[in-house]
């Protein structure tokens, strides 16, 4: 049998191979396969492109040629390719010699005794010797893992040499379970080589002979389970996105939820939601229109096939922005001609029920849920009165369709559209919870806040939902944190607290968003919630969805002795409670909303866990807020502080409050117990710059006009935060910094008291 060495000196269709011998027969033998090497590459840049215009010109990355301008209306459909269909592909056996090759080089890169340089002549060599059996290869399922170290470890060059070596089979490559995984890595590669723009217009022409091919088995690719997923890397790559952003994976459900109830912000507003990195906007143009227009007449195999939809969603998130293209790519996954678009006409009222109909196939209900995110405004105000009017209630009544209507209700921006929703379904909230559609509920309330329309009406509905006229609001609270058993429950009027059950994550949302309500519109929530038992309310606050609902209740606008009220009921528990890692959160809330003497019982209660808290992964972040060290060493000088800090609130509510704030008690910590409507986040500033006064033992009314830096606390180590939407900013790392201040008001009225006191 001929070594690996031997081999390749006796070959003359291939350069010098490095084996692991001649790794210790000196530096001379590299030195000229670098040369050797250096030598092709230069050969490869005078070779003429194969792009799409058929010509030997060098395209740029802006979609120029050399030559000229790129002539746009040659489409991919101009140039067939003559690949065989994938039935009649069938892929031959390695032989033996060759596997034995790969095995060794295999071997060579496992034994570490390669440098890069070195390595990257092996991997052109190798590269070489599998022209002509690129397929052959890359699905072979142990040697395409040495592929993939290949196409890692080889210069652009040698890598563009491979794509066009393989590009009529591809396509092929990409839906092989092991292939895919080495035309992933190519891919890959490409992108890495990309932060050289000299190479550019060599990696811009193998991409053109790739995406040829790509366009000839469009159908064949996007359904296929392993070549959608390298079809979305090459779209993402002909973009410029980088490969390995999160924006690359399908969005996890949690993000998507996040954003629908406003607390996160939506990732599509206008812009492109990317990190854009050069890439190659004609090409995926070409790309795009040649794939959509080879599927046209199969649109109806993408519109319910799990893995073309996810090419579709790929290729609808890329696009946006661009809101001609858009308007002319939805109507035809929708089944529209192109004759009614042209006429100004998006959606066709033929149409209509086929749509309705998809929606509620999973793969469609998935796609129109991008649709949704991304069409232009007037696209998707015909999608609101065609297509979902008079269905808002049978889709959302359905497993898949309705979490097309949580989509349509997440993306409304004007109260006319609202008013169209809640005619249809916001009578029938009480059946959609015994449905299980408890999301359609939650959107539509977080819309209603968003768009400051329907408050009052959402409110009321879900009250009658879980509550009847001649029962005590006392029970709204817990039967909407265990939604799914209440209405699960068959006699429902014997229907009890289920102690030692975990509750339900999308009841815990809906609280949550009704609390961010005004006070006025929840007074039956508020009632609820603070008339609970005190058993119930431990395990509330004791569950991870649980113990978020009273977080949103204490940062409510609810008066401060209810609040209280409700705090109260877990004293001799805060110690148990800021152990756990969610419910610490809660006891750092109930702090922030109690007054001086329970303040110093919430403090008392972590004093004798102070060892064990600081152990845990929160319990330093807390023993820090709390000043817990601070009571167990000085109490009197710790009381003293935390008076002062409540007389600094009190001063700056009763100077810049609103009377909602002003009629507040005082013994409340305004910041927490009041949201300021009109400059929530001077105040928020404002209580962060109070929290470091005391502390450090100034007082805030101190500082003379608040001119010039301010030092922050001189606290180390990281900060320890949660994903909410009201998190008080804690303090970070020592540093002088230029900090905002709230108003030139404020800091002249806090001057001029200044003044009046001396």
């Amino acid at each position: 049998m001929v070594s690996v060495g031997s081999r390749a000196l006796t070959s003359r269709r291939h350069r010098t191979f490095v084996s692991a011998e001649d790794h210790l027969m000196g530096e001379d033998k590299l030195a000229r396969n670098s040369g050797r090497k250096k030598n092709a590459m230069n050969r490869k840049a005078e070779r003429g492109g194969h792009g799409f215009d058929g010509n030997n010109t060098h395209k740029n990355a802006s979609g120029r040629m050399d030559g000229g301008t790129l002539n746009s209306n040659k489409k991919f459909s101009n140039n067939k390719s003559t690949s065989t269909p994938q039935s009649s592909l069938i892929r031959k056996q390695v032989d033996p010699e060759t596997t034995k090759y790969f095995t060794e080089i295999s071997n060579l890169f496992e034994s570490e005794n390669v440098d890069f340089e070195e390595r990257s002549v092996i991997c052109g060599n190798a590269l070489e010797e599998a022209a002509g059996k690129e397929f052959e290869l890359a699905t072979d399922y142990i040697i395409s893992h040495t592929m993939q170290s290949l196409l890692e470890g080889c210069n652009v060059n040698d890598l563009c040499n491979f794509l066009h070596g393989c590009a009529n089979q591809f396509p092929f490559i990409a839906m092989d379970r092991s292939g895919s995984h080495v035309a992933e890595t190519a891919i890959k590669s490409l992108a890495m080589h990309l932060q050289d723009e000299d190479v550019y217009p060599l990696v811009e022409d193998a991409l053109t002979v790739i995406c040829k091919e790509i366009v000839a088995n469009s159908l064949d690719v996007m359904c296929n389970c392993h070549g959608s997923h390298v079809l979305r890397s090459l779209l993402h790559l002909c973009k410029g996105v980088p490969l390995e952003s999160s924006e690359f994976h399908t969005r996890k459900s949690s993000t998507t939820l996040a954003e629908r109830l406003n607390v996160k912000a939506p990732r599509f507003n206008g812009d492109h939601g990317f990190h854009i990195e050069g890439g190659f906007p004609e090409l995926l143009k070409l790309l795009i229109s040649g794939m959509l227009k080879g599927v046209r007449k199969d649109v109806r195999i993408l519109q319910v096939d799990q893995y073309g939809s996810l090419v579709i969603q790929t290729i609808l998130k890329l696009l946006v922005g661009q809101d001609d293209e858009l308007r002319h790519i939805i109507p035809t996954l929708l089944g529209c001609s192109e004759k009614d678009v042209a006429e100004g006409s998006y959606v066709q009222i033929s149409a209509v029920p086929d749509v309705v109909d998809l929606m509620k196939e999973t793969a469609f209900s998935h796609l129109m849920e991008v649709i949704l995110e991304v069409a232009p405004e007037n696209l998707f105000d015909e999608l609101v009165t065609k297509v979902f009017r008079n269905s808002l209630f049978e889709l959302s009544s359905h497993p898949c369709g309705n979490f097309a209507v949580q989509a349509l209700i997440s993306h409304i921006k004007y109260k006319d559209q609202m008013e169209l929703v809640w005619s249809e379904i916001g009578t029938k909230v009480r059946d959609l919870l015994e449905m299980g559609r408890s999301g359609v509920v939650a959107s539509l309330i977080a819309t209603s806040q968003r768009l400051q329309t329907h408050e009052q009406k959402c409110c009321e509905a879900l009250v009658r939902a879980v509550c009847s006229t001649d029962e005590s609001p006392k029970c709204i609270v817990p039967r909407i944190l265990f939604i799914d058993r209440y209405f699960f429950c068959e006699d429902k009027a014997k229907w009890g607290f289920p102690s030692g059950v975990k509750m339900h994550v999308m009841g815990s949302l809906i609280l949550q968003a009704v609390f961010r309500y005004r006070t006025a519109l929840i007074q039956p929530y508020i009632t609820s919630i603070t008339s609970m038992e005190d058993n119930h309310v431990l395990e509330v606050a004791k569950d991870s969805s649980g113990s978020r609902v009273i977080e949103a209740f204490l940062n409510s606008d609810a008066p401060a002795k209810l609040k209280r009220r409700l705090i109260m009921k877990l004293r001799g528990h805060f110690g148990e409670l800021s152990m756990q890692s969610s419910s610490s959160f809660t006891v750092e809330k109930c702090y922030n909303s109690s007054n001086l003497s329970l303040r110093e019982a919430i403090v008392s209660e972590l004093v004798v866990l102070r060892s064990d808290l600081s152990k845990t992964k929160q319990g330093p972040h807390l023993l820090r807020k709390l000043d817990v060290e601070g009571f167990a060493s000085r109490p009197d000088q710790w009381r003293s502080k935390q008076a002062s800090r409540e007389s600094a609130y009190k001063e700056f509510h009763d100077t810049f409050g609103s009377g909602k704030s002003k009629s507040l008690s005082i013994e409340g910590f305004r910041a927490e117990n009041s949201k300021h409507r009109s400059h929530p986040k001077d105040v928020k500033t404002t209580r962060q710059e109070i929290e470091h006064q005391t502390i450090s033992g100034k007082p805030f009314l101190s500082m003379a006009g608040f001119k010039g830096k301010s030092e922050k606390g001189k606290h180390g180590g990281k900060l320890h935060s949660r994903s909410s939407m009201d998190i008080d900013i804690s303090e970070g790392k020592t540093k002088t910094s230029k900090r905002k201040r709230n108003k030139d008001q404020f800091e002249n009225t806090v001057a001029g008291k200044r003044k009046r006191k001396m």
